[in-house]
């Protein structure tokens, strides 16, 4: 009976032990589900093209985003200079899922508007000298979702 006890304690416990770790959010927080996939862009514009760059979002770029399904969260540019203020523009989109970001890169970098675009605006030169990009997930407090 003791046996059977300590047996039924030890399971008891061993299930504890497993519920308590799946309540545990992981580190960096829970995820919200069906959030989507966010992705953190920052482009560093060659020297004197950060205009340029704006009219080029401006114009073109954003309305072309929209035809493939990225969703323009919003784009920021440092206030302070020895952040960026004079090279940087980093902007934020959203798709439904990662396989969705892959297809509408994919389809925009063959869009015969998007590579006149991209021509027609850098006749004179490259605009960009440095593209970084970060996929994110939104966690479950996170009011952007």
């Amino acid at each position: 009976m003791i046996r059977s006890l300590l047996v039924l304690a030890a399971g008891l416990g061993a299930a504890a032990i497993v519920a308590a770790q799946a309540a545990t959010p992981p580190p960096g927080g829970s995820l919200a589900p069906d959030s989507g996939a966010f992705e953190l862009r920052t482009y560093t514009a060659a020297p004197g093209k950060l205009e340029a760059l704006h009219a080029r979002f401006r114009n073109h770029t954003n309305r072309l985003f929209a035809k493939h399904g990225m969703k323009i969260v919003g784009f920021w540019v440092p206030i302070d200079k020895d952040k960026g203020a004079d090279n940087t523009l980093v902007y934020l989109l959203r798709y439904p899922d990662r396989a969705a970001r892959e297809k509408a890169w994919e389809d925009f970098r063959k869009d015969p508007e998007w590579i006149a675009a991209r021509d027609a605006s850098e006749a004179s030169g490259k605009l960009v000298d440095k593209v970084d990009s970060v996929m994110l997930t939104a966690t479950d407090y996170s009011p952007l979702k």
